[in-house]
């Protein structure tokens, strides 16, 4: 299979799409459409993740003229997505939406896997970087992997699909996630100590 033409400088493709380059556009929707869809799923689930990729390129249009590359584009499109994201969940539930954002405090493990010094009785398995990616891949285990993704709180979601999953640097996360480095890695850690403990019982043949 051909390799997909790379996309153009940042600048420069902001500069074709001002220009009305519908070449321009199709480019960048080919790039990111997906990228944005699966984030979107992980925020506000399958039922509203259409529309909220439909609403981010619509804003992603007017805003466009204002784009000024003090990150990448890429990092300025998931901005977009993760704030029009939170709108729709605060508008779908707005008794429960407002909290639960940034600041979780769910337990990650049952205290049961530490002793009375707080040591691990059975150390976790090491986590690597590109885990959930080649995870994800695997169709023994993706099922399981993306049911804990669906129970997580959504910033802890967003933040593992960004960081480990696409590979946003931590300080682009930070950006997007519109939170201090200190908080973003507490929810990234959340999130990879759950995956962590599905893999766990996976490899033990506990399922899921």
């Amino acid at each position: 299979m051909p390799n997909r033409p790379s996309l153009p400088d940042d600048m420069v493709l902001v500069e074709q799409l001002l220009a009305g380059d519908e070449r321009a556009f199709t480019q960048l929707v080919r790039a990111y459409h997906g990228k944005l869809r699966y984030l979107a799923r992980a925020i506000v689930g399958e039922a509203y993740a259409d529309e909220v990729v439909q609403d981010t390129w619509l804003a992603v249009l007017k805003a466009l003229s204002g784009f000024q590359a003090r990150s990448s584009l890429k990092t300025w499109l998931f901005r977009i997505l993760s704030n029009t994201a939170i709108s729709c969940v605060r508008r779908e539930v707005r008794s429960t939406a407002a909290g639960g954002l940034t600041n979780e405090d769910v337990p990650a493990l049952p205290a049961t896997r530490f002793d009375t010094s707080g040591n691990w009785k059975t150390p976790p398995l090491p986590w690597h970087a590109e885990t959930p990616e080649a995870l994800l891949a695997s169709d023994q285990l993706r099922q399981c992997l993306e049911e804990t993704l669906a129970v997580l709180p959504a910033s802890q979601r967003m933040a593992i699909v960004l960081h480990d999953i696409e590979g946003v640097p931590m300080v682009e996360v930070c950006n997007i996630l519109a939170v201090q480095e200190t908080n973003a890695r507490v929810l990234l850690h959340r999130a990879r100590t759950r995956l962590r403990a599905v893999i766990e019982a996976y490899e033990r043949g506990q399922g899921c």
